[in-house]
């Protein structure tokens, strides 16, 4: 090959990718790209219907996202900024200081996410009231730290909720609705 057709052919291919690239842009234009805007976050406060749930992995899931919606919506935030806040002791700091918040103040919207995750699981058939009742009771004064790390693997706390029956729960959850 000769250097005059080899810069030809490099001309063809910068061309070509030239071409391809401008085929793109029009389809992406075509198909409304122009006019793309983000989804916005969805209201914390507004109720979320559960799914049907299988499995405790899947209720341990939607249990943490209802908390996290409890929790933002009593801040005043988005549950993505919540979740953010609490991925790093440092985020939580400058979550805290962005929104003017105290640990106290985020230990209670935490606990009120956790109180409203456990009203939304037994309202949807997937905690069973005897269950309920005891696991409020534990998260009304459960530590900040423990609240958050609750929020972030709710299937810990489902867990200790069947635990706490033991081989009675079989039992007692036939006389329950």
């Amino acid at each position: 090959m000769s250097a005059e057709q080899g810069r030809s052919r490099g001309l063809l291919l910068v061309g070509g990718a030239v071409a391809a690239s401008l085929v793109l842009v029009l389809a992406y234009l075509a198909a409304g790209g122009a006019s793309y805007a983000p989804a916005k976050p969805q209201d914390p406060c507004k109720h979320r219907a559960w799914r049907n749930p299988e499995g405790l992995q899947q209720i341990a899931e939607q249990f943490s996202l209802s908390a996290l919606d409890g929790a933002a919506c009593k801040l005043g935030v988005t549950r993505e900024a919540l979740v953010r806040a609490l991925a790093t002791e440092e985020s939580r700091e400058r979550f805290a200081r962005r929104y003017g918040i105290d640990d106290e103040e985020l230990a209670r919207a935490i606990r009120a996410g956790l109180l409203r995750a456990i009203d939304d699981a037994e309202g949807a058939g997937a905690l069973s009231p005897f269950l309920a009742a005891p696991m409020r009771t534990a998260v009304r004064s459960v530590p900040l730290d423990q609240a958050i790390e609750l929020i972030k693997n709710a299937s810990s706390l489902l867990e200790g909720a069947e635990s706490f029956l033991g081989p009675a729960q079989g039992f007692l959850e036939q006389f329950l609705p």
